[in-house]
C-alpha cells in the first residue's frame, strides 16, 4: 500500500516536472511581431483634395511622410497596395509612357501591389506600354503579383504578355523581414472582373485560385526555418460580413490576412472570419492602414495595434515626393492637354456653392446637380461639335460609377475638371471615354428609368442622371415596377409622353454605353435595353457610336464637362438645388402603387388578387360551415324558459 503510494507521489512529481519544462519552452520560445503598412484604390492621388469638412485629405505627398514615420517605429514592417493605383487624376494621362503610378509607389517604398481593374481601362496594349515603360525606367517599382487571370489571345494580348515577362509579374512572391517569410499574392474577384470588360484578361474564380497559390506557397515556405506568414491582395472587395473577399475567408484556409480593395471599403476594425483577418483602409489615399500582429511560432497570432492613419493637412508633404509629382505636370501638359488647348492648373470657371462631396455622393437615390451638371454638359458639347449638322439630343445620361469626384465652392481648375469624369480610353486610346451616341425607343427608355429605380439598392453605381428626360418613382411599388411617371422635357421646358415605338437619341460616356447591354442579364430579361443605331440596327461596337469633334478627335466626357463649365464662367445657380429631374413619390396612395404596371406587374397583382380571393373564399366556407353548425344545435337544442 505504502509501495503504491510513493509511486502516484513520483509519477505526479514527474509530471510536474515535464509541465514546468515546457513552460519553461513556452516562455524562452520566440515571440514574432508582424507590421503590415497597406493601402488600396488610391487612384493616382498624388496632391491632396479638399474634404467637405473644408479640410483636406489624401495625396501622395503627404502618404510619403506617414509611411516613414511608421517605418522609424517599425523597421521590419511590409508595405503592401491591393490595386487600383491608377485612373483617377491627370497624371494618369502619361500612364503608359511614364508609368508615375508604379514610380511613385516605389518612391515611397511599397514592395508589393496588384493589378485592380482600373489598370486595364487604357486595355491589354495599354497596360503593357506602362509594365514596358516602368520596367525600362532604372526607378525603383513595387513587385506585382497576380494569381488568378490568363492573358487571352487577341489585341494586344502577345504584347501583354511579354510586357507582364520583362516586369517580371508572378503568382506570388516571398518576403524575408524581421526573421519572417511573408508570401504574398494577389487576386482580382468576380465584380471587378466585370467592371473591366476590355482587360483582354480571363480571371479564375478567386476561391479556386487561392486554394491553389496558398498550397503552393505553404509547400515553398514550409521548407524554411523561419516562421510564415501568407497575404492576399485581394482586389475584390467586402461589405462588412458580406462580398466577395468575406466568402474567400470562409472558404479558404491559410490566408492570414487579406488586404480587401475594389469596393472602397473603410474597416474601422478587422474582420475575422476563422483564422482570417481582412482589413480595408479607404479609396484615394484617404488614410494609411497599420496592422501589427504578435504570433508565436505554433500559430497563434493576435491584433495588438490596427489604426487607420489619416492623411490630411496635418501632416506636411514629403519634398522628394512634391519634386516627383511636379516633374510630371510638364509631361501631362506636353503630352496631353496641349492638344486641347488647356493647362494643368488654369482655372475654366468659379462656383458660388458646394456640390455633394465625393464622399456621399449616391449615397441616396436622389436627383443629385452635379450629375445633372454633368448631363448638361453632355449636350452642349455636341452640339459645340456637330455645329450645323447637329441632330438634337433627346436624353444625356451619366451613370454614379464613372463620377470620381466634385467640386467645391470657389475655382474649378482643369486638374478639377478632369478628376471628376477620369476614367478610361478611347478606341484612339488615349485618355479619357469618349462620348457615343446611340438610339433607344421610348419603352426601352422607360425601362432604362426602371434599373434606375429598381436596381441602385443592390447597385448604387447603376443610378442615373439626365438631361431632358424626367421620371418619378415609388419605393413601395413592386420591384422592377417602381416607375409610375415619365415624360420628354423639350428645350423650352414643356413635357410630351414617351412614344414606346419611337427612336430617341441618348448620348452618353462608351464604359456606359457598353454596359447598358447588362440591364438585360441583371433584370432576369424582364427589362431590356437595346442600343441602336439611326437607322434602327443593333450597335455591336459601341466604338463605331463615338462622337468626334470637328478637328477629328474624340469628345472626351471631361472635356465635354470643361468646355461647358469654360461657356458659363460662373456656375448657373440652377446647380445649386434640384430641378425635378428625377422625383421620389413614397406615397401609398393606390393610384400612385397601381398607376402604369408593365406586364410583370400586371401578373404579380393578378397572382395577389387571385390569391387573396382564394383566402377569403376559403374563411367564408368555414365560417358559413361553422355558422350552420352551430345554428343547428341551438335549434334542436333549446327549450324555453317558463319559470
Amino acid at each position: 500500500m505504502v509501495r503504491y503510494g510513493l509511486k502516484r507521489l513520483f509519477a505526479a512529481i514527474f509530471v510536474i516536472f515535464l509541465l514546468t519544462l515546457a513552460c519553461a519552452a513556452s516562455a524562452n520560445a520566440p515571440t514574432y511581431k508582424s507590421t503590415i503598412l497597406f493601402t488600396h484604390d488610391t487612384h493616382d492621388h498624388f496632391y491632396p483634395a479638399p474634404s467637405e469638412d473644408g479640410g483636406e485629405y489624401g495625396g501622395y505627398t503627404r502618404l510619403a511622410t506617414l509611411l516613414e514615420r511608421e517605418r522609424v517605429k517599425y523597421p521590419d514592417a511590409i508595405t503592401v497596395d491591393g490595386g487600383d493605383f491608377s485612373m483617377g487624376t491627370l497624371f494618369q494621362t502619361i500612364y503608359a509612357t511614364q508609368a508615375p503610378e508604379l514610380k511613385a509607389l516605389g518612391a515611397m517604398g511599397y514592395d508589393v501591389t496588384t493589378l485592380g481593374n482600373h489598370e486595364f481601362d487604357y486595355r491589354a496594349s495599354g497596360l503593357a506600354q506602362m509594365l514596358e515603360t516602368a520596367a525600362s525606367s532604372g526607378s525603383p517599382v513595387p513587385a506585382i503579383v497576380q494569381s488568378n487571370g490568363t492573358v487571352l489571345d487577341g489585341a494586344g494580348g502577345q504584347e501583354l504578355k511579354q510586357a507582364m515577362a520583362h516586369y517580371g509579374v508572378e503568382d506570388y512572391v516571398i518576403l524575408s523581414r524581421g526573421g519572417i517569410n511573408y508570401g504574398i499574392f494577389g487576386l482580382m474577384g468576380e465584380n471587378a472582373d466585370a467592371y473591366a470588360p476590355m482587360s483582354g484578361m480571363e480571371f479564375e474564380p478567386i476561391a479556386d485560385a487561392a486554394k491553389r497559390t496558398v498550397a503552393a506557397l505553404q509547400e515553398e515556405l514550409e521548407e524554411r526555418s523561419e516562421p510564415y506568414f501568407i497575404i492576399c491582395l485581394s482586389h475584390s472587395g467586402t461589405d462588412g460580413k458580406k462580398g466577395e473577399d468575406y466568402e474567400l475567408a470562409k472558404a479558404v484556409d491559410g490566408i492570414d490576412v487579406i488586404i480587401s480593395g475594389h469596393t472602397h471599403s473603410t474597416l474601422t476594425e478587422p474582420i475575422r472570419v476563422n483564422s482570417t483577418l481582412i482589413v480595408s483602409c479607404g479609396e484615394y489615399t484617404t488614410n494609411l492602414g497599420v496592422l501589427n500582429l504578435e504570433w508565436q511560432p505554433n500559430g497563434e497570432k493576435k491584433v495588438v495595434d490596427y489604426r487607420l492613419v489619416p492623411v490630411d493637412e496635418t501632416v506636411p508633404a514629403d519634398e522628394e515626393m512634391e519634386r516627383l509629382a511636379q516633374s510630371f505636370q510638364p509631361l501631362v501638359e506636353e503630352e496631353y492637354l496641349s492638344q486641347f488647348g488647356m493647362t494643368f492648373d488654369q482655372v475654366l470657371a468659379r462656383s458660388d456653392f458646394d456640390f455633394t462631396p465625393i464622399s456621399r455622393f449616391a449615397e441616396e437615390h436622389r436627383e443629385d446637380t452635379l450629375g445633372n451638371l454633368i448631363a448638361d454638359s453632355y449636350v452642349y458639347a455636341v452640339q459645340q461639335a456637330e455645329g450645323e449638322d447637329y441632330v438634337p439630343v433627346d436624353f444625356a445620361v451619366v451613370a454614379a460609377g464613372v463620377i470620381r469626384e466634385s467640386f467645391s465652392a470657389g475655382e474649378i481648375t482643369t486638374s478639377d475638371v478632369f478628376n471628376v469624369s477620369s476614367l478610361g480610353s478611347g478606341a484612339d486610346g488615349s485618355p479619357g471615354y469618349p462620348l457615343i451616341s446611340v438610339w433607344i425607343t421610348g419603352r426601352e427608355l422607360k425601362d432604362a428609368f426602371e434599373v434606375d429605380a429598381s436596381v441602385t439598392g443592390l447597385m448604387p453605381a447603376a443610378q442615373i442622371y439626365g438631361s431632358g428626360m424626367a421620371w418619378t418613382w415609388n419605393p413601395h411599388r413592386m420591384l422592377l415596377n417602381r416607375v409610375n411617371d415619365c415624360a420628354q422635357v423639350l428645350p423650352d421646358g414643356t413635357t410630351v409622353p414617351l412614344e414606346d415605338d419611337k427612336l430617341y437619341r441618348v448620348v452618353t460616356g462608351l464604359y456606359t454605353g457598353q454596359m447598358l447591354g447588362t440591364v438585360n442579364d441583371k433584370s432576369f430579361g424582364i427589362l431590356t435595353i437595346t442600343p441602336k443605331d439611326a437607322q434602327g440596327n443593333e450597335v455591336t461596337n459601341f466604338e463605331d457610336q463615338i462622337i468626334y469633334n470637328a478637328n477629328g478627335s474624340e469628345l472626351k466626357e471631361w472635356y465635354a464637362l470643361a468646355t461647358y463649365l469654360r461657356s458659363m464662367g460662373t456656375v448657373d445657380q440652377r446647380y445649386a438645388a434640384p430641378e425635378g429631374r428625377k422625383v421620389l413619390d413614397a406615397s401609398w396612395n393606390p393610384v400612385s402603387l397601381l398607376k402604369g404596371l408593365n406586364l410583370i406587374g400586371a401578373v404579380a397583382l393578378a397572382v395577389v388578387l387571385v390569391v387573396i380571393a382564394l383566402v377569403v373564399f376559403v374563411v367564408h366556407r368555414l365560417v358559413t360551415r361553422r355558422s350552420r353548425r352551430y345554428g343547428g344545435r341551438r335549434g334542436s337544442g333549446y327549450r324555453r324558459y317558463r319559470g
